[in-house]
């Protein structure tokens, strides 16, 4: 597995390298930490000033310095780092993973927000809505578990067709990083019109129950997997009643609005990443981690 870190000398920079040093590390792969900036050929009114341009260049430089000084004082895999010019850090970041063939970019939260959750930047909503290859959110003060390994990877599987690529990503993950598989739905009672009634409850979360075990039959020989279905008056209600655990990686698919071979964050993953106490990982439409 090829890791693609989008790097800031910030917090979130470092969670975002600390989550990629993570999954290298797991699994045994290449760790690429790259920093974009604004590309001089960009249209501006006033054209940048080279002494000021050489500055910048020079100051890119040294954070990219302490970011190798970051990662052996943690004694994690060593990174080979890239400075890039783009009229975005999107278009930056993605331009690097085609031309590094990465497997996976991965991205921090932008400022503010709740400790430990996701909140979605500029580049990120980018990426969320382009990206040809998975993308993994590292939420608030990842930095603080950055050798931890993975324990479990959880696939959270809708009741609609299409949760192949979810399934085909988390088993590709959870084999690479030597961690157990989960699949996880989520039944949100009021939102699904099914009232208060405990039976009707009981009864969605049968159903659910049944597409999960449906879903489990359909792994490979030697792939094993536990299910959990959760449930709450709303879909976030749902989410925070699950139990995971701190070094887990969640996995969900893209919306049914993506392109093929897109990656498209639909609302119900959004309104999931809010609430996530772990990295998520988005997998595009119609393609897998590690194709």
């Amino acid at each position: 597995m090829r890791v693609v870190v989008g790097y800031q000398d910030t917090k979130s920079g470092r969670d975002s390298l600390a989550l990629g040093a993570r999954l290298a590390a797991a699994g045994g792969g290449e760790l690429h930490v790259v920093l974009v900036l604004a590309s001089n050929e960009r249209a501006t009114l006033a054209p940048p000033e080279v002494g000021f341009t050489r500055y910048l260049e020079q100051a890119a430089l040294e954070w990219l310095a302490r970011a190798q000084t970051w990662l052996r004082e943690h004694d994690l895999t060593p990174a080979t780092t890239h400075l890039r010019y783009a009229e975005s850090g999107a278009e930056g970041l993605l331009e690097a993973a085609r031309e590094l063939e990465g497997s996976l970019i991965v991205v921090g939260a932008a400022r503010g927000g709740i400790a430990g959750r996701f909140r979605i930047s500029g580049v990120a909503n980018a990426l969320l809505h382009a990206a040809e290859v998975p993308v993994a959110l590292a939420p608030k003060r990842a930095r603080r578990t950055p050798g931890s390994g993975v324990s479990r990877v959880t696939a959270a599987i809708g009741l609609r067709p299409g949760a192949s690529d979810v399934m085909t990503s988390a088993i590709r993950l959870s084999q690479t990083v030597g961690a157990e598989l989960r699949l996880l739905s989520l039944v949100a009672i009021d939102e699904d019109g099914l009232g208060t009634s405990d039976a009707a409850a009981a009864a969605a979360h049968q159903h659910v129950s049944t597409v999960l075990e449906g879903v489990r039959e359909t792994l490979p020989d030697g792939v094993a997997a536990d299910t959990v279905v959760a449930h709450g008056a709303t879909f976030e209600e749902a989410v925070i009643k699950v139990d995971f655990a701190g070094d887990e990686i969640v996995v969900v698919g893209s919306s049914r609005l993506a392109s093929a071979g897109r990656l498209f964050l639909g609302a119900t993953a959004a309104r999931m990443l809010r609430e996530l106490p772990v990295p998520m990982v988005v997998v595009p439409r119609d393609a897998a981690l590690g194709e």
